[in-house]
């Protein structure tokens, strides 16, 4: 390019660095938080905003500015050889906007992200019950979907890193600096060319929108007292039955039916004269309602996501009596996932007592963001 024709033009609105940067943001604050479910509630809403963004760049790249228009970056694979091959050899092209390989990686995120997304919306509704998928879509496919879940984010993460790579050799083959531009929205450009519009009030709208929305998101955590602790997750009340929480919650926390299978309840009411050491000794008729009531409502017949994992973690011929010695608790109780020291401190004192770091265990829910483990 001759140096004196070249001028500074506009060519990345305000909108599309908005997108890009929250879409950074939302896809960062997704993987950071994928790994403890304690962080669930902040990874859905990581999940909301990178779909809503994706939604948006949609719109934007059939009615967007010229470059964040799609048309101006769909380049046919000939292009894409072609420049490659040229970086290779000295000659590649510089483009104001996309390269070819620029596009062809867009395009790639793109559809990659609403995979991610969408896959994320199905673990959502049919694992955790929740979402807008929740009463279409049922557990086991629910499971089944986190494994392609995690596929579409780490193919995500992939193009991420070539994107990043793609970005570095750009800004040094033709020693412009891309992330600046991306923040500016400038990039030198012919001085009988003009630039985009900038669309400012559009940008600053849909910054507003994002964080607006998160606000009112976590606004739970701001108003909570300790009194009053926020629980994430609105769950519908599970089946109760007063005779048995009184029966039971009188001497320790009444563990929802759904917490183990059938044959573990029949088991214990029918030892319920070595009831951990105790005699429960129950009226018959009382033993017989609260027996039925167990029955009914075992892990088999659960909603909710322990139910589902602690029935399925159990083997077939094994009657285990404590939720504590099922495969599923153990796991998530683990020493990778809880410091052992929290099992020797007075706040706990020990592994039944649920509720000290469950904020709804009395609801039989344990939703993943529930959980807050008490300063030691």
């Amino acid at each position: 390019m001759n140096n004196k024709s070249a001028t500074s033009i506009v060519v990345w609105d305000l909108p599309t660095r908005v997108f890009h940067w929250l879409l950074v943001i939302s896809f960062s604050t997704a993987w950071i938080t994928s790994e403890n479910d304690m962080f669930l509630y902040a990874h859905v809403y990581a999940g909301y905003l990178f779909f809503s963004l994706l939604m948006f760049r949609l719109l934007w790249g059939i009615v967007g500015s010229r470059y964040a228009q799609f048309r101006s970056f769909a380049h046919n694979w000939n292009s894409v050889t072609d420049y490659l091959k040229g970086l290779l050899n000295g000659t590649a092209e510089r483009h104001v906007g996309h390269n070819p390989a620029g596009g062809w990686a867009i395009f790639a995120m793109l559809v990659l992200g609403l995979l991610t997304a969408l896959s994320g919306f199905v673990v959502f509704g049919g694992e955790e019950g929740h979402g807008p998928l929740k009463y279409l879509v049922g557990f086991n496919i629910g499971n089944e979907a986190k494994d392609f879940h995690e596929v579409f984010a780490m193919g995500m993460l992939l193009m991420v890193f070539l994107h990043l790579g793609g970005v570095i050799v750009e800004s040094v083959f033709h020693k412009e600096n891309l992330v600046l531009a991306m923040l500016t929205g400038h990039k030198e450009g012919q001085s009988d060319s003009s630039g985009v519009k900038a669309y400012r009030q559009l940008g600053v709208i849909l910054l507003l929108v994002a964080f607006g929305s998160a606000v009112y998101y976590f606004r739970g955590y701001v108003i909570e007292s300790p009194d009053q602790p926020f629980k994430p997750f609105s769950s519908p009340a599970l089946t109760d039955d007063p005779t048995w929480r009184k029966e039971c919650g009188d001497c320790h926390l009444a563990f929802h039916p759904s917490l183990l299978p059938t044959r573990s309840w029949l088991l214990m009411m029918q030892q319920q004269d070595k009831h951990f050491g105790d005699d429960l000794a129950l009226d018959p008729d009382v033993a017989s309602h609260i027996t039925k009531f167990l029955v009914d409502n075992a892990a088999e017949h659960g909603i909710t996501e322990p139910s589902q994992k602690i029935s399925r973690s159990i083997p077939a011929d094994q009657i285990l009596l404590r939720i504590t010695e099922s495969p599923y608790w153990k796991n998530k109780h683990s020493d990778e996932h809880i410091d052992p020291a929290y099992w020797k401190s007075k706040k706990i004192g020990s592994k039944a007592n649920c509720a000290a770091c469950h904020l709804d265990a009395d609801t039989g829910w344990f939703e993943d963001s529930g959980m807050r483990l008490p300063k030691l």
